[in-house]
């Protein structure tokens, strides 16, 4: 924060069982500290503490982790709460004295500091219906995981009850129809295909469950105006991580920081007159997730990405390079889209905000993340002309509102 902010900023280092918080002024002078329990007598014990400091501002690390629900208490509370990337929190904790010590009281003396020192950190507001989408999306990935790990276990019985019979992608029917033709008659087989029996029914009331979330995401994306699920590639799972993920997309100045924020810029690795990229594997990893299933579904099917990704690999790129270059690209899209959906909305243009300047309810780590902000493979160019009949486009073909163009034909 710069010299001309007022008031004290607390700096909180939270805990699943206790949180640790430190206050100082604007000149990064101690004026309290304390350890408190995450109960509710500890948060009340909290409050009543910092009650002398009227004018105060919260700095939580983490405000998407394990800072998450302390973070929404205090806001919803009418608390003023920044969040703090546990980077930057690092970073002044080795520049410090203390010999990059890791305590809880050296946490939160970090996260204070990087709250007086930094400009544009994140600030939360309330913001329930996001919420809600952040907590279903959080939950379809965990029954995801749960499908998957059925699965293997199902493979395992049948692979053994079944020599040479795997099926690579198994369904609940499928496995049904495998297990109906074999009656073991020793006591181990029998109880493999009892726990097989189990393993099905454990799969098929997964496969409701994922169904039936992901007509809840469906629902949630569309009531929030979103029209990200119109871009090849995503779908109401990948929309709903976006949306939760994202929040307010003015946080982010260009479409550049965008993609350094998901992880799809290259990090620049040129020394003297050689200039080369490599890999970045920082950033959202989330949201490269998303990226990438919706670069490989691009591949796959008959779409302008599938062209683009051809062009790379006949300019010499690997597999992998081109698939990086397509990424890329659509971060690009996928940054265009928000911005559209928030001009649509009455939102704030993004163009001349430096970082996370605005409010946004998102809790994720900081776009000022130390990847390349090149626009690497090259800009994309913008075009309002009709994709050809029965070509399948990286956006959605209706046409744009005034001063939103946000459909992008990949070019070479």
């Amino acid at each position: 924060m710069s010299s001309k902010k007022k008031g004290v900023i607390i700096g909180v280092d939270p805990h699943k069982m206790s949180v640790t918080i430190e206050v100082v002024d604007t000149h990064e002078q101690l004026l309290g500290r304390g350890r408190f329990d995450t109960t509710n007598a500890g948060y009340a014990a909290m409050k009543r503490y910092v009650k002398q400091w009227p004018d105060r501002v919260w700095a939580v690390e983490g405000a998407n982790g394990a800072g998450r629900p302390l973070a929404q208490r205090l806001v919803a509370a009418g608390e003023q709460v920044v969040d703090v990337p546990a980077k930057l929190a690092a970073r002044v904790r080795l520049l410090d004295t203390g010999h990059n010590r890791k305590t809880d009281a050296l946490d939160a003396h970090s996260i204070a500091v990087v709250a007086v020192r930094t400009d544009g950190l994140r600030v939360l507001v309330e913001d329930g219906e996001l919420e809600a989408l952040r907590m279903l999306t959080d939950r379809r990935d965990e029954l995801a995981h749960q499908r998957v790990q059925t699965v293997n276990r199902l493979q395992r019985l049948l692979s053994e009850l079944l020599p040479g019979q795997r099926k690579r992608d198994l369904s609940a029917t499928q496995a049904k129809a495998m297990l109906a033709t074999v009656r073991p008659r020793d006591i181990a087989g029998k109880t493999r295909r009892r726990m097989a029996v189990e393993e099905i029914a454990d799969l098929v009331a997964v496969d409701a469950k994922l169904k039936k979330i992901k007509a809840e995401l469906k629902a949630a994306v569309l009531e929030r105006g979103s029209t990200l699920m119109d871009i090849y590639g995503v779908g109401p799972a990948g929309a709903a991580r976006v949306l939760a993920d994202v929040g307010d997309v003015a946080r982010f100045v260009d479409r550049n920081r965008f993609a350094s924020w998901t992880g799809t810029a290259p990090l620049d690795a040129s020394s003297g007159e050689q200039t080369r990229h490599r890999l970045s594997r920082a950033g959202n990893r989330r949201m490269n997730h998303v990226l990438h299933v919706a670069a490989i579904v691009q591949i796959r099917h008959d779409t302008e990405g599938r062209d683009y990704y051809r062009r790379k690999l006949a300019a010499g790129k690997t597999p992998m390079e081109a698939l990086r270059c397509l990424k890329r690209r659509l971060s690009d899209v996928v940054y265009r889209q928000l911005v559209a959906d928030a001009q649509q909305q009455g939102g704030a243009d993004p163009g001349g905000h430096c970082g996370a300047t605005l409010q946004s309810s998102a809790a994720d780590s900081h776009p000022l993340i130390d990847t390349s902000d090149q626009p690497l493979p090259g800009p994309a160019k913008q075009t309002l002309r009709r994709p050809s009949a029965g070509r399948k486009t990286l956006v959605p073909s209706a046409p744009c509102t005034e001063g939103c163009q946000i459909r992008e034909l990949i070019a070479a």
